[in-house]
């Protein structure tokens, strides 16, 4: 009976062993997808505020200021 609980305990052990990094390197996927995510706002943002403020200008010089 020992024999078999130490060699459970043998493969749940090795088993965690090998997945040491996997937190770590989800994480940092995350981060990145973040990253990217927040970029790709940024610049939709910025190109509806330009456009916004072109057509803004637009309009008052059309109204005559």
């Amino acid at each position: 009976m020992t024999t078999r609980c130490s060699g459970q305990f043998r493969d749940v052990r090795a088993r965690a062993a090998s997945e040491v990094g996997e937190g770590v390197i989800s994480t940092a996927i995350a981060v990145l997808i973040m990253a990217l995510l927040g970029a790709a706002m940024w610049l939709a943002f910025q190109t509806i505020f330009n456009d916004a403020a072109e057509r803004t200008s637009e309009q008052i010089d059309l109204i005559g200021g």
